[in-house]
C-alpha cells in the first residue's frame, strides 16, 4: 500500500477548508490540517469543520502541531515539526490510541522519532517547496535511500512518507525507493482541476 496525505493550504482563491473538499472529493483519505500562523480559535472553528468533512469520507483526520486540540476534538492524531512538541510528550498527553507522526531530515533525526513513540516519519524536504518555510536541506532519492537504510538495519520498520514538492511525475521513482506513500499540498492546489489532479495522483500510487 502507498498513501496519499495531503497536507492543508491555502491561496488567495482557495480557503485551508477548501482545500480539505477538495482533496477528499478526489479520493484522498488522509488530511493534515496545518495552519501554522493561524489564531487558535480560528483554527480551532476551521479544524472542527475539516474533521466533520474527514469523519464524513472516512478519511484519517491529522492536526499539526497543536496536541491539545487534537485531544480536544478527538481527531485521529497530530503530526510534529522540529520545532514543535517533542514526540515523547505528546504521546504521554494523547496516550497509545492517537496517531503521532514526526518530521525528519536526517537518519538521526528518524531512529529519535521511533524511539519517542511515532507512529509514522514525514520524511523530506524531497525538493524545493513553496509553501514550506525555513527549509531543511533538500534529500533527494539518496537522501531516501540512506534514511530507509539506516532504519532497516537499526530494526525499525516505521511508515516513511515523502513530503516537500512531491508531484505525480515522482511517484514511480518513489515507490521504487521504498516509500510508504507520499504528502502534498502545493501539486494539488496549483493544478488548474485540483480534484482531477488528486484523482490522477491517487491512480498512479495504486
Amino acid at each position: 500500500m502507498f498513501d496519499v496525505q495531503f497536507i492543508t493550504h491555502h491561496t488567495d482563491t482557495i480557503s485551508y477548508l477548501d482545500s480539505v473538499r477538495l482533496a477528499l472529493a478526489g479520493g484522498c483519505r488522509w488530511v493534515q490540517l496545518r495552519m501554522k500562523e493561524v489564531a487558535d480559535d480560528e483554527a480551532e472553528a476551521t479544524a472542527r469543520e475539516a474533521l466533520a468533512l474527514c469523519r464524513a469520507a472516512g478519511a484519517v483526520f491529522i492536526i499539526d502541531d497543536r496536541v491539545e486540540l487534537v485531544r480536544r476534538l478527538g481527531a485521529d492524531g497530530v503530526h510534529l515539526g522540529q520545532q514543535d512538541m517533542p514526540i515523547a510528550e505528546a504521546r504521554r498527553i494523547l496516550g497509545p490510541t492517537f496517531r503521532i507522526g514526526g518530521t525528519a531530515n536526517t537518519l538521526e533525526q528518524a531512529l529519535a522519532h521511533a524511539r519517542n513513540g511515532a507512529d509514522y516519519i514525514g520524511c523530506g524536504p524531497f525538493r524545493y517547496t513553496e509553501t514550506k518555510r525555513n527549509l531543511a536541506p533538500i534529500l533527494g532519492l539518496e537522501g531516501y535511500r540512506h534514511i530507509l537504510k539506516g532504519l532497516h538495519e537499526a530494526g525499525v520498520s516505521l511508515p516513511v512518507v515523502g513530503i516537500g514538492g512531491v508531484t505525480a511525475d515522482d511517484i514511480p521513482a518513489l515507490k521504487e525507493v521504498g516509500l510508504s506513500g507520499i504528502a502534498l499540498s502545493g501539486s494539488i492546489l496549483r493544478a488548474a482541476d485540483p480534484v482531477a489532479e488528486m484523482q490522477r495522483i491517487i491512480k498512479l500510487t495504486r
